[in-house]
């Protein structure tokens, strides 16, 4: 499997999805003389925490800088997250906190919905440690906030609708 991954280009305006930080708007595409080069800057603004991220356009893809989801493509994150068939890792908690943080950082909405998933299974089963509770809140609000840019509806819906299927 390549390591490089395809080149997306985004224009000031687009949506794009940064791992780990979420939903932002690319606001500017920037030229920056770095060590006597210039070079491109895509200038994402975060949704969450109105930080703001300078993302080398050569690199973006490598970074994991990606479009947000489609609406063919939430219906695979639903299908992931109804999925209870799936088996609950039995390794000891940080073990499963390190497998799910790397699912995180990969920046894949699918990947969040299995980290969340299990998560919310394992919940079910039996009390979190703090830092699978944290990592489930961060899971949940990362795809509720791409969700609901894919969708084009308030996060407060998608988190209803989220907490609908795990009821």
């Amino acid at each position: 499997m390549s390591e490089v991954k395809e080149k997306v280009r985004f224009a000031a305006g687009d949506m794009a999805v940064y791992p780990t930080h979420g939903v932002g708007q690319i606001e500017t595409i920037r030229v920056q003389k770095i060590g006597g080069i210039d070079q491109t800057f895509y200038v994402l603004k975060l949704l969450e925490s109105g930080m703001t991220i300078m993302i080398p356009t050569t690199s973006s893809g490598n970074a994991g800088l990606r479009p947000v989801i489609s609406t063919s493509e939430v219906k695979r994150v639903e299908d992931i997250l109804k999925d209870r068939e799936g088996k609950i890792s039995t390794q000891t908690w940080n073990r499963r906190y390190r497998d799910y943080m790397d699912k995180i950082k990969t920046g894949s909405a699918f990947e969040v919905a299995v980290v969340l998933r299990d998560l919310l299974v394992l919940k079910g089963d039996k009390e979190l440690s703090y830092g699978e509770r944290k990592m489930m809140d961060t899971a949940r609000n990362l795809l509720v906030r791409e969700l609901s840019v894919a969708r084009q509806m308030d996060e407060e819906i998608v988190e209803q609708q989220l907490e609908e299927l795990f009821a």
